[in-house]
């Protein structure tokens, strides 16, 4: 991520977080030194946690590699800050996969209603699935020859 992409998202904060706390309002200098601060305080972080992933073997960064990184800078006080965040980041990833995994069950338990349904009819029927089979390719040659035969010449009204 960039620069400018750091400061747009620190921009974003300002204008949706803080800006509407009590009608705090910022003057355009303070607001970019906000957003200068805070971007080289993520570039920093990150660039700390970055080195502690490769220390581990790892090419992802990790929570545990924030954690460290925020104690080995000296910023020790964010640390149960950061975990209490994390923990509900991951109790809201939870819940949506739970979320999910039910949509997808009802949607299967829909699907195979649907089939049981088709079957059912299918069956009570009485006919094979020969006879069904001929009974749909004749419907479908009646319908084509209606839609070939163009629109219905009117009936004659009866002389009176």
């Amino acid at each position: 991520m960039s620069d400018k992409e750091f400061a747009a998202t620190v921009q974003k904060i300002i204008t949706e977080v803080l800006a509407n706390d009590q009608g705090m309002s910022f003057a355009k200098e303070t607001r970019d030194l906000l957003i200068e601060c805070c971007v080289e305080f993520i570039t920093m972080i990150s660039s700390e946690a970055n080195e502690i992933a490769e220390k581990d073997a790892k090419k992802t960064i990790a929570c545990e590699h924030i954690v460290k990184a925020l104690e080995e800078l000296g910023f020790n006080e964010y640390v149960p800050d950061l975990l209490e965040v994390a923990q509900q980041f991951k109790s809201q990833q939870a819940v949506s996969w739970e979320q999910r995994r039910k949509k997808e069950d009802m949607t299967l338990t829909c699907r195979q209603q649907s089939r049981e349904k088709k079957q059912s009819k299918i069956e009570q029927s009485g006919m094979s699935e020969e006879e069904l089979l001929r009974q749909q390719e004749e419907l479908f040659r009646s319908a084509n020859e209606k839609f070939n035969a163009g629109p219905a010449e009117p009936a004659a009204e009866p002389a009176a």
